[in-house]
């Protein structure tokens, strides 16, 4: 299998997490006591100095594909330029979204290379470079929840998700109505469909971009399961049944029964939590999909035919 290959399914693997195994009601959580978490970035972060990197790149055709590169050097360089336009608020649309989608890239081909990722990172200024790591933690935890390839290319429609403005509403006014941390809902957001671009039934017969299954949608959905609205507030609303947030350990093992699950969800809901630029990145995250035939890129558009 080529490199190029082996991280395509390792970024696979974070969709194919997407089985939601929330009950009709929650269940009395088993202990999950989570591992240490990394630290939080502070608020005042100090000064960092930037390694050298490679020669700055050209700027990118933001209307292509990204590629990732094939070395630790230029790979830090892409990394570079990607988290430069994700903390920019002035960079937007097509550039936002080329640069989450290298970000995502990036991280894969460091799952792939982790002897890569001091040089790698070195490009970054420090708080951004503990940023990515907890990124990098959360993908390995996801992948120990697959064992097996699949054979055949899901039943999905990938859509455009809502625009980050709104998801960022949603979040907000669930947390408001709920106390449930709006970085915890975008992290299951991100993690069960990328943003709301997966559109089907998970192998459970989850659906909507939380992704519940019928019973637990019968018993905290209002509305419409696959409105990005109405999902962010029904998982919310789930997940404050379930313990959250006094105890968010407890809800998220309600949400999905895995101690992986949740330790990808709070690592991802930490870097947003440290650093709110950081959801940016996220929001422009690509669905890819692995078959033991080889792994395939979903853009918005794509329908299994």
């Amino acid at each position: 299998m080529t490199a190029s290959k082996r991280f395509a399914l390792l970024l696979a693997a974070s969709v194919l997490a997407t089985a939601c195994s929330t009950a009709a009601a929650p269940v009395a959580a088993g202990p999950t006591t989570a591992r240490p978490r990394f630290t939080p970035i502070p608020t005042e972060a100090p000064t960092a100095t930037v390694a050298p990197t490679a020669t700055p790149l050209p700027l990118p055709k933001f209307d292509q594909v990204p590629v990732a590169a094939q070395d630790p050097a230029a790979l830090g360089a892409q990394l570079a330029m990607a988290e430069s336009f994700i903390r920019d608020p002035n960079v937007t649309g097509d550039q936002l979204a080329w640069a989450g989608h290298m970000e995502e890239l990036v991280l894969g081909q460091l799952s792939d290379f982790p002897d890569w990722a001091d040089q790698v990172l070195g490009a970054l200024p420090a708080d951004q470079r503990q940023a990515v790591r907890g990124s990098v933690e959360a993908g390995k935890q996801l992948r120990t929840m697959h064992s097996v390839t699949p054979k055949n290319l899901p039943d999905w429609h990938i859509v455009a998700p809502a625009p980050i403005d709104d998801l960022l509403a949603y979040y907000h006014e669930a947390e408001a109505k709920y106390g449930v941390p709006w970085y915890f809902l975008a992290s299951i957001n991100l993690i069960e469909t990328r943003m709301g671009r997966i559109r089907g039934d998970s192998t459970a017969g989850a659906q909507g971009p939380m992704q519940f299954i019928p019973q637990t949608w019968a018993a905290y959905g209002q509305g419409d399961v696959n409105s990005p609205h109405d999902a962010i507030l029904a998982a919310a609303r789930y997940l404050k049944a379930a313990g959250a947030p006094g105890d968010m350990n407890r809800a998220l093992f309600a949400y999905n029964h895995a101690l992986a699950y949740v330790n990808a969800v709070t690592d991802y809901a930490e870097v947003m939590h440290a650093d709110l630029m950081a959801f940016r990145g996220y929001y422009g995250w690509q669905v890819y999909y692995g078959t033991v035939d080889g792994v395939i890129y979903m853009p918005v558009g794509w329908k299994k035919e």
